[in-house]
């Protein structure tokens, strides 16, 4: 029971960061249809913003909280102006290309992120700085840490907030309009370009958030770590129907338990065959049983016109 509970608290933790890093990946594709690869490597990028702003800052004998916030706030706004180019530079003048072309330069531009990280910051792992302070709590003989608890509360609040901004705001309804009919909405008046960009923006400041979280947690960071989480993301899309909002969050939770519960119990289930490092197989098998058996995800709808 205690392994069960621990391993339940740690897949909500980690669901919380791919739910957050799914946001970006759902809001692009409901309103172009668009799956922007890209996604993880700017996840990527603002952790790696965060350990040059924040590291900098404390060296210079800056108190770490704010020297943390000042590192997330440059990680926000270095990823939402990377989001805007990557949509004005890569993406727009494809728009009305063959659904195939966008995906091909979603992956080419995933490569050129990491190449140029890999020359910014360099090809050694990086020591993420300690941000917050490690507390560490005991419930029902599950442990957990004050991270961990940051890490859902942040995930929660930025999700009730884009949730509020989609549904409750002039922008949001132009997203949503945008998503049901881009012809239609712009002869009522909407600035097509401008929604399709802020949902580029959006997501992006989303991945800037999900990228300190990360780095906070595991306290490393690499030029290469986008592509993982950024798949995983994607499935967690997937499997909550991709282009719904709440579906992305959900999907992004369950995917983090059934990952944690599987890490914590594949050696039981194969005899000592296969060990916790092993955990990243649940990820692709949700893939392919959501792929062979609701292709729509848990909340999507049908997406047969798109790519």
């Amino acid at each position: 029971m205690d392994i069960f509970l621990q391993q339940i608290i740690n897949g909500l933790v980690q669901g919380s960061i791919y739910a957050l890093v799914a946001l970006g990946y759902t809001m692009v594709y409901g309103i172009m249809g668009l799956i922007n690869f890209a996604h993880g490597e700017v996840v990527m990028i603002g952790t790696l913003v965060t350990i040059t702003v924040a590291g900098s800052l404390i060296k210079a004998g800056m108190p770490v909280p704010v020297a943390g916030l000042a590192g997330m706030m440059a990680a926000v706004l270095v990823c939402m102006a990377l989001g805007w180019a990557l949509e004005r530079v890569a993406y727009r003048p494809l728009r009305n290309a063959p659904r195939l072309t966008p995906l091909i330069t979603a992956i080419g531009m995933s490569i050129v992120l990491q190449n140029l990280a890999m020359i910014i910051w360099g090809r050694n792992y990086l020591t993420f700085p300690s941000l917050l302070p490690k507390i560490n709590f005991e419930w029902a003989g599950a442990h957990f840490t004050m991270i961990q608890v940051i890490i859902v509360l942040v995930s929660a609040t930025t999700m009730g907030g884009l949730l509020l901004l989609v549904y409750r705001t002039k922008l949001g309804m132009a997203m949503r309009a945008t998503a049901q009919n881009p012809a239609v909405a712009s002869l009522m008046g909407v600035n097509i370009n401008r929604v399709i960009a802020a949902a580029f923006v959006i997501g992006s400041a989303l991945g800037a958030v999900a990228g300190v979280m990360v780095g906070t947690y595991y306290e490393i960071a690499h030029y290469q770590m986008g592509f993982m989480l950024g798949l995983k993301a994607f499935t967690a899309a997937v499997l909550g129907g991709i282009g719904n909002l709440a579906g992305a969050m959900l999907g992004g939770i369950l995917l983090g338990i059934i990952e944690a519960l599987g890490a914590g119990y594949i050696g039981d289930l194969t005899g000592g065959f296969l060990g916790s490092h092993y955990q990243d197989i649940f990820a692709f098998v949700v893939l392919i049983v959501v792929l062979m058996f609701k292709p729509s995800g848990l909340f999507g709808e049908k997406t047969g016109d798109r790519a």
